[in-house]
Order: structure tokens, then sequence, then C-alpha cells
């Protein structure tokens, strides 16, 4: 068989293979405290003064050092881990979790970052360093970039350390360019770093007790739940069936 069946192979049955186990990478409670000290630097930058302080020093540096600094690459760039995750699939360098159960999870993160950062952008109604509008924090560029970032560390770390390293060095580049557009300030993208890691880190915590509850047996009863996929015609569906 050449390269190229191979790889069709290889996406086939990750494309269309049910879910199985849901693999985790280092997402465990205490894995939480990094990004949970990220969001609360954040929320103390609306009380603590130095930490605000801080904020506008490192403005004022940009506004000194690259004032004419202009760009809309992170746009692009807040993407560019989630699309790396599917990339390699594609090419046959398949990840730790199945696509069904990959997706499942990277539509998760988004709900809980969704339901954190982007609510709370309404709430504390922080004015932008430009003063275009008072959604500054935290920041949701950054937190996009932080979520793709660790969840391309949880599908391929385990194949390579450079995989969430050139992921989280996206979405670092990713913050820097809010804060030199003058988009949000420091405490902003911090934040938003810890959101985005955060979201990620408890959709794989979460996801396995979500997934065994439609995908199981009954230990007391025997009587299966079973979600499967099926593709046909261009379309893929799923049937839920439970053993009565």
């Amino acid at each position: 068989m050449g390269a190229n069946a191979q790889i069709v192979d290889s996406v086939k049955k990750d494309l269309f293979t049910a879910p199985d186990t849901v693999k985790h990478l280092h997402s465990t409670p205490l894995s939480l405290a990094i990004p949970t000290g990220l969001i609360t630097y954040g929320v103390l930058s609306f009380a603590v003064n130095p930490i605000r302080n801080f904020d506008y020093t490192v403005n004022n540096e940009i506004v000194r050092t690259a004032p004419n600094f202009n760009t809309k690459t992170e746009n692009f760039f807040q993407f560019a881990p989630i699309i790396m995750v599917y990339g390699l699939n594609l090419v046959g360098v398949n990840g730790k979790n199945t696509f069904i159960d990959r997706t499942a999870l990277l539509g998760l993160s988004g709900a809980f970052l969704g339901a954190s950062a982007y609510i709370t952008k309404s709430a504390t109604h922080r004015l932008r360093p430009n003063g275009s509008d008072y959604l500054s924090f935290p920041s949701g560029h950054t937190s996009t970039a932080f979520l793709g970032a660790e969840f391309l560390a949880q599908e391929y770390t385990g194949k390579s350390v450079w995989y969430g390293l050139i992921g989280y060095g996206i979405a670092a580049t990713t913050g820097a360019f809010r804060l030199y557009n003058h988009d949000h300030w420091f405490s902003d993208v911090v934040a938003g770093a810890g959101y985005g890691v955060l979201s990620t880190k408890l959709s794989y915590l979460v996801y396995p007790y979500i997934r065994n509850a439609l995908t199981h047996t009954n230990n007391k009863t025997g009587k299966k739940t079973v979600l499967t996929p099926s593709y046909q015609d261009g379309t893929m569906s799923f049937t839920f069936a439970k053993e009565l």
C-alpha cells in the first residue's frame, strides 16, 4: 500500500470511528491552578493599584517604542492551533482522540469559554487602551488562541513536546499583537490566556463523564447505551440507542 493510501485509510478510520476512549494528558484538578492564577491576576487589576499601574506602564512603553505598529495578523493567529490539530490529522498524524471525541471536546471548550470569558467582557465594562469600546477584559483573541494551544497540546504533546510549544508560541504572539495594537491592557491578555487554557482543561476533565453517560454498559443490568456515528451520501449523522 502506498503512502497516500495509508494516509487516506488513517484519516477514514479517524473520522468515522465511534467514540472509544478519551485519553487525558494532564487535565487534573491540580493542573487547573495555573490558568486560575492567570485569571485571578487579571481580576485583581480592578482592585489592586500596582497591577493596574503596570497595565499603564506596559501600554505607555508600547506607545513610546512602537507608535505606528499595526497588524491584523492576530485575527488568523487565534485559530492557528485549532487548524493545526485538524491539519495534522488530514496528513495522517493522529492525535490522542478520534475526530468525533476531539470535535466534541473542542465544542465543550468553546462552550466553557463562551460562558465565562465572553460574559465577563460585558460585565466588567473596561475601556480598551484605544478607547474603541468597553469590552477590553479579558482579551477574546487571546482566549481563543490559548484554548487552541491547550487543545493542540492535549492531543499531540504525547507525540512531541514541540507541538505544544508551537501552539503556545502562536498564542503568546496573538496576545502580544493585541497589546501592540492597543486593543488590550496587559492584565486583559493575561486573563484571556487563563480563560482559554482553563476552558480546554475543564473540557478534557469532564467530557469523559459526559461521553460515558451516553455510551456505556449499565453494570447492574448489563444493558447498553450507544451513540453511533454514520456517514452516507455526504452527510454525517448520529444514532442513539438504549437497551430496554
